[in-house]
């Protein structure tokens, strides 16, 4: 079931996301800042505007499938969930800690919500493809929402999931690639430069939309184009800043899995008002 909000609201939703980020970071000590902060947006209008999820009934059959591929970008997942009502957003302190049911990556078996363990980069696209697979062999009309990191294509998985979405014409199925540039390592270009990413992507055959990513009407624009591709599948490539929304940590490839102290948590919680 969607839940329609308006854009001042997605904007407010976002800001309260970013916060919570921080807030469990601090608490847990560890944790990646970066690649969270920049897929705000797009989590947040997925599930606040476009997905049908009932978070009463998470294993739901009609509900709409989201892999978060760059498992480490957890806590922005978490925080969505909690924000959505999925489980209550106080459980969000127990980020990282023994027996929490919010481990450092994602865990399909202990959060509600979520739909794939993620982690070992590449994987989440795979089960992202099986997921749209059966969803069209069964005559479903779930859609499938992907979300890639831009130093996770530099996996060989990655490329091999992308021909065999085409070649199955999972037009079910659509990925954002969070392009903000970096890596914990450093600038994606110097690591092991996938670019150019776009036109990969269109020699695998499929739709390729590039987007701010922190725009929610360029968002909104890009998931309908894909909707009414048909016979591929499409790539949505969304430029994004690591660490969004807070100023030190913002194109730092530093803050990729740091998480901050006492000090720099107050001054980015007073940035995010």
């Amino acid at each position: 079931m969607e839940q329609m909000i308006g854009e001042s609201e997605l904007h407010t939703t976002a800001r309260q996301i970013r916060r919570d980020i921080i807030t469990m970071l601090l608490e847990a000590g560890s944790g990646h800042p970066g690649g969270s902060l920049s897929a705000v947006e797009i989590l947040t209008y997925l599930y606040f505007r476009e997905m049908k999820v009932d978070p009463a009934d998470p294993q739901w059959p009609g509900r709409d499938r989201f892999i978060l591929s760059k498992g480490h970008a957890g806590p922005a997942l978490f925080s969505v969930l909690a924000e959505r009502g999925f489980f209550p957003r106080e459980e969000l302190l127990t980020f990282r800690k023994i027996d929490s049911r919010l481990q450092g990556h994602p865990d399909m078996r202990k959060t509600p919500g979520v739909e794939m363990s993620t982690g070992s980069l590449g994987q989440g696209f795979s089960v992202a493809n099986g997921i749209a697979l059966a969803g069209k062999l069964d005559k479903k009309d779930y859609r499938v929402f992907l979300m890639l990191g831009d130093g996770e294509i530099e996996e060989g998985q990655v490329w091999e999931a992308s021909m065999a979405a085409a070649h199955y014409k999972l037009d079910n199925l659509t990925a954002f690639l969070d392009h903000n540039g970096l890596q914990i390592d450093g600038p994606v270009t110097e690591v092991m430069s996938p670019e150019p990413v776009a036109d990969k992507f269109k020699a695998f055959g499929w739709e390729v939309v590039k987007i701010d990513g922190h725009s929610f009407p360029e968002i909104r624009q890009a998931i309908d184009h894909a909707k009414k591709t048909q016979g591929k599948p499409t790539m949505i490539i969304a430029e994004t800043v690591k660490g969004r929304g807070v100023s030190f940590m913002e194109n730092e490839a530093g803050w990729h899995g740091a998480a901050p102290n006492r000090e720099q948590a107050e001054k980015a919680l007073a940035e995010l008002v």
